[in-house]
């Protein structure tokens, strides 16, 4: 296959996939819904002849329409995330869980539960202390003149170590009758009781850290070259990685707040859509978006859908991304870079 037509093909299978997985997945669901029942629901506001009975049109607006969007969003913002931290530190294991981002946010996200359960105060939390760890891990890192990555990843594993331990402190401090079971169950990632209301409080925050990444993706390439390179060609090193991190933490701290901790989407789903697309972030940042969205959107479809009792999603993303994980590293560390 010449480059052209892969490139062609990537195209295709990168805008065409996520559509299809998002049509499909209506279909999914302990409820059977028909294909012609789901096109005519959909479109049903706009063409109000169409006769829908209200029990599909409260499955698919209510109860799967949210959970497919915030799949999708999901999905989007921590591979985003993963990519971008990737390309910035020039680590091929750097992600949001590895950098204290994710148990950052979780334990705001569980602070936030314990003293008011209020949606607001949550993704405020999970954003303030999602920022505050990434901080304090760069913060850290940037101490020592000898470290370079190992000691960034190294500072990651300690302060996310770190938030974990506090997140244990806040089981054991909660109400096991009230409280304990919502943060259990929250930490362990789930996209069940998301609603629109929730989609919409972080809209914002989504779409800012998303503008930011892709307008940066440029930058991203300078930066891989080398501060030095990138302050030659009139970047500034410091205030773009800094930006960058923002924009990630913005996306993380979102998802989180949503859906609870999600792990390995940010390590693996960057390394997928680089053996797809190449190395180069203006192409990368767009792959890894889309392949993020469908791969989380899959994974809720079979959480859902396979057996009666739903899994976790975070449980499931783990067992699935494990061995993905393996296969990549069999192909061999030089693909990565």
């Amino acid at each position: 296959m010449d480059k052209e037509t892969k490139e062609i093909a990537s195209f295709v299978l990168l805008v065409f996939l996520p559509i299809i997985l998002f049509f499909a997945s209506f279909l999914m669901g302990r409820y059977p819904i028909s294909p012609i029942d789901v096109v005519s629901t959909i479109l049903s506001p706009i063409f109000p002849q169409l006769e829908v009975s209200s029990t599909i049109t409260t499955i698919v607006f209510e109860i799967r329409l949210p959970r497919i969007i915030a799949a999708l969003v999901v999905g989007a913002c921590l591979a985003m995330a993963g990519a971008a931290f990737q390309s910035i530190f020039k680590n091929p294991l750097v992600s949001s869980d590895l950098l204290g981002v994710s148990n950052g946010a979780g334990f705001g996200a569980a602070l936030a539960i314990l003293i008011s359960g209020a949606n607001v105060v949550t993704q405020i939390f999970a954003f303030i202390f999602g920022l505050i760890s990434v901080s304090f891990t760069y913060i850290i890192s940037r101490s020592y003149k000898a470290g370079g990555i190992l000691v960034l990843v190294l500072s990651g594993v300690a302060i996310s170590a770190f938030f974990n331990a506090l997140i244990s402190a806040i089981k054991f401090i909660a109400d096991p009758d009230d409280k304990l079971p919502e943060i259990v169950y929250w930490l362990m990632g789930s996209l069940a009781s998301v609603t629109m209301e929730k989609l919409l409080m972080i809209a914002i925050p989504v779409i800012i850290g998303a503008v930011i990444l892709l307008l940066l993706r440029w930058h991203m390439n300078l930066l891989a070259m080398g501060d030095e390179e990138a302050q030659s060609l009139g970047v500034n090193p410091v205030r773009v990685r800094l930006l960058i991190i923002a924009g990630c933490t913005l996306l993380t701290s979102a998802a989180v707040s949503i859906s609870g901790i999600i792990g390995w989407i940010g390590l693996i789903i960057p390394h997928m859509a680089r053996m797809i697309v190449g190395p180069d972030n203006k192409i990368l940042i767009p792959a890894s978006l889309s392949l993020g969205a469908c791969f989380l959107l899959l994974v809720d479809n079979i959480s859902r859908a396979v057996i009666s009792i739903e899994i976790p999603i975070g449980i499931l993303t783990a067992v699935i991304g494990v061995p993905i994980f393996l296969y990549l590293l069999k192909r061999g560390y030089s693909e990565w870079s």
